[in-house]
């Protein structure tokens, strides 16, 4: 029996999902001038939370909430942690990875095994019943229209507004914004609120209707590639979207491929997906490197006047 492209694309989108909000929460806190490697401490606790949430309340809607303001906690105390007490941003990201790895699992007792409330499919009348297109675009739940939205909205508040010319001008030189009067250590602790909230909803993605259910350690790395994939999108949100949907579909043709019963080893097929995110970064570093980071990328800034 072979794989169904049609059914391969549908899960290419849904597993981009979780990769494509954290990404871009990343990619906001970046561009503020902020390197926070805590995205997948985030992300596991926004998974729990949300979890824990949806099924105490029967309602995934307050499950997607409650990660959102649990990945924001974790941010904050980054925040604290970098902007105000001007600990080193990589310690302290590394740091906020491991606290959430092991907070998720305390939080998480009890919970394997038990299922979600699911999560609704929008079926978009008239667009639902298109051959092919479909199933594949318009038979999705509400968080993957939104994860698109929210990239077209970030690309134009960064381009076109007013708020996204000062978050540039803090991630490029915060020195030159605090002098024109912009409270930079807020604006990035805004930035990096904004990024813990979209780790969460992406953590809260994988549990809630990716697998659906809590299994310790269910990331499984999903916040590296989201990191990863900043840099790949050379801090860009469409392609941002581009990268996601590229490692969505190597993980979903793993997935399929496992299903199948295809005869590639599993060990294989799991790793296939990091082994490719590695390639992506060797050939972004043989080439032009980080050209279009934010020139002050996790380099401290302390008001002297």
């Amino acid at each position: 029996m072979g794989i169904d492209p049609v059914t391969l694309a549908f899960w290419l989108i849904v597993a981009a999902t979780p990769i494509l909000l954290a990404g871009l929460g990343e990619l906001v806190v970046e561009r503020a001038g902020v390197l926070n490697l805590g995205v997948e401490g985030m992300m596991i606790t926004g998974a729990v939370c949300g979890f824990i949430a949806a099924v105490h309340s029967g309602s995934p809607v307050l499950g997607f909430l409650a990660a959102a303001l649990a990945g924001a906690a974790l941010a904050l105390l980054f925040g604290v942690l970098t902007q105000i007490l001007l600990a080193n941003q990589v310690a302290s990201g590394l740091a906020l990875t491991l606290f959430g790895l092991g907070l998720s699992a305390l939080l998480g007792i009890g919970y394997s095994g038990i299922s979600p409330p699911p999560v609704p499919r929008l079926d978009l009348p008239g667009l639902s019943d298109l051959p092919v297109l479909g199933r594949i675009l318009f038979s999705h739940d509400a968080m993957v229209y939104l994860s698109v939205a929210a990239v077209a909205a970030i690309a134009w508040a960064l381009r076109a507004t007013r708020w996204g010319l000062i978050l540039r001008a803090v991630g490029e030189n915060p020195g030159a914004a605090h002098a024109l009067g912009y409270k930079v250590v807020r604006i990035r602790l805004l930035a990096i609120l904004f990024g813990g909230a979209l780790a969460g909803l992406g953590g809260a993605y994988l549990s809630l209707v990716r697998v659906p259910q809590w299994t310790e350690g269910m990331t499984a790395g999903a916040g590296w590639i989201a990191l990863a994939m900043v840099v790949f999108s050379g801090w860009k949100p469409w392609r941002l979207l581009l990268g996601a949907w590229l490692f969505g579909g190597v993980t979903a043709a793993q997935l399929r491929f496992q299903a199948q019963g295809i005869p590639v080893p599993a060990e294989l097929l799991s790793m296939s997906p990091y082994v490719i995110t590695i390639l992506v970064l060797v050939l972004i570093s043989s080439g032009r490197g980080m050209a279009g980071a934010p020139a002050a990328l996790g380099r401290p800034f302390h008001a002297t006047g």
